[in-house]
Order: structure tokens, then sequence, then C-alpha cells
């Protein structure tokens, strides 16, 4: 099935009165799995899944991508009142779904676990790519007690997203520069930012609050997810260190992890025929 940014685009209003964009595409009776983007400055449901959205539902698969509230074409926020666990529950309910598998990459990741501590009757399935965990020596070996490069180059797109820091963003993101770092994308990126100065200002003025995830998930709770679950990581991610994952696969009973090489930290996008069969094969024999 072909599937269109226009086509898919979808928008919903949530029960706190914020209105989020999603993206959507299989039949509405069919399994839902909820695709959750990262936090990059112009990160949408669409631009992080749009080489997703439409090999998964096709494999029989109802697929929601959100913007979450403060990026993309949703609501702003202030990084203070996010809590996305808390969103992604009053999504759920909106689309009058009980359940739903999550599969989410860097901060959406993030998100996914949590609500897996949260809400375990909610969720069928787990699978994780870039996972972050926030800092802290238990998960983030290589990376120090501070920002990782990637982080760092992050931060600073947000606070200038001119086409040049998003070419050195993607070219962090990914290990093939060469590919995808290229001038067509960067400029949309740069585009797709600068058109939400709101999104871009609540994130650096959020800073200070933890941003982009000021409630971290409680790691004491993480041996108790009993979902299946897929954890995918890049071994050259330059912005989340693959020990995050090694870290999860220890403590998550029923998991496994696929390690790519010649892989950054949008394995969706970098490996995406690859990561759609895994998630299919994952979410259909799992």
């Amino acid at each position: 099935m072909s599937v269109t940014k226009e086509s898919a685009a979808r928008t919903i209003a949530l029960p706190s009165g914020l209105r989020m964009r999603y993206y959507e595409a299989g039949e509405s009776g069919a399994v839902p799995v909820v695709l959750l983007h990262g936090s990059g400055p112009g990160a949408t449901g669409w631009s992080n899944f749009s080489g997703n959205i439409g090999e998964i539902s096709d494999a029989g698969f109802r697929v929601l991508a959100p913007d979450m509230p403060g990026w993309g074409d949703s609501d702003p926020q202030a990084t203070r009142d996010m809590d996305h666990s808390g969103t992604l529950v009053e999504f759920l309910d909106a689309l009058d779904l009980p359940e739903a598998a999550l599969v989410g990459n860097s901060m959406g990741a993030h998100t996914a676990i949590r609500f897996a501590t949260l809400h375990p009757r909610r969720l069928t399935h787990l699978v994780t790519m870039g996972a972050s965990l926030g800092r802290g020596p238990a998960t983030l070996f290589g990376a120090g007690d501070g920002p990782s490069e990637g982080l760092k180059v992050l931060v600073r797109a947000y606070k200038d997203a001119s086409p040049e820091n998003m070419k050195a963003l993607v070219e962090i993101m990914t290990y093939d520069k060469e590919r995808f770092a290229t001038p067509e994308l960067t400029r949309a990126r740069s585009r797709a930012a600068l058109a939400r100065p709101d999104h871009l200002r609540n994130y650096v003025e959020g800073l200070a609050h933890g941003a982009p995830i000021p409630v971290k998930v409680d790691r004491d709770k993480i041996p108790g997810i009993q979902a299946p679950t897929l954890l995918i990581h890049g071994k050259d991610d330059r912005v989340l260190h693959y020990e995050i994952s090694l870290w999860l696969l220890a403590n998550i009973p029923d998991s496994r992890l696929v390690l790519l090489n010649r892989c950054g930290h949008w394995a969706m996008i970098e490996h995406a025929a690859e990561f759609n069969r895994l998630v299919v094969d994952f979410l259909t024999h799992n």
C-alpha cells in the first residue's frame, strides 16, 4: 500500500486539551503498533518513520506514529509539563485502544520503557532502537557522566537550526554520512525545525528542567517488564551507546538484542528494510 504524508496525517484532541498530529496506516481493526519518535529538532512521527509505516502496515498491522506535544504539528508544551507516558495513555484512550505494541527510538524508546513499567496491561510488545534511559553510570558506560558528542550536537541544532547545524546533526546520527546527510535532507530538517520556533524555544528553555525527558523511568522497575522485548541498537551510535541496550538485555527477562554494524542512532532509517523485517517478524511470532 502506498502511504503518503498527506494521506496518513490525522489530528486528535486529547482529554487534557492538547491537540496531536499523528500518522496512520492499516485497517482500523488490525493489531495496533505505535511508533514513537526521538527528540531531535524537526523530528516527527513521519520524519522518523516514513520508511517504516507503509511496510509494517502492509504486514497486517494498524500503524500509528504520533508527533508528541512539543514536536512537529502537535501543540507546544513546556518541558516541565511533559509526561510522555501519560500523553501516550491519553492518545490510546482517545483512539479507544486498550493495548498496543510500542516501537520507540531514543526519547521514544524511553517513553515506551517507562510506559511498560507503569501500564503493563496495555502493552503487548516492546521494541526499542537506540534506547535512552537518561544519565547514569548504570547504563552510559561509554559516555561518562556528561552528554555524549551526539547530544551536544543535538542541543546546538536546537539553539540554531541552520542547515549547517542540521547537517552536523544528521552526520552524527548516522553511520553513512554521504548517503544520508544530503543537502536536500538537511535543508528539509532545518525548514521543519524553523517552522516551529515555539518548539525550539521550549526545548532550549527546558534544558534546565531535564529536556527532553524531565520524568525518568524508575530503573528498579525495569526487571519487572514482562512484555516480549526486542532491543535494536547501532554499534556505531554516537548519541546513546549500545551498552545501554546490553544493560536492558540483562535486566528485561523476555528480551533479545540485535546489534547492527555500520549503523548509527537511526536504525529504522539507515537499515529500514532489515528493521521492518525484524519488527514484523517479532510482532508476528512473539
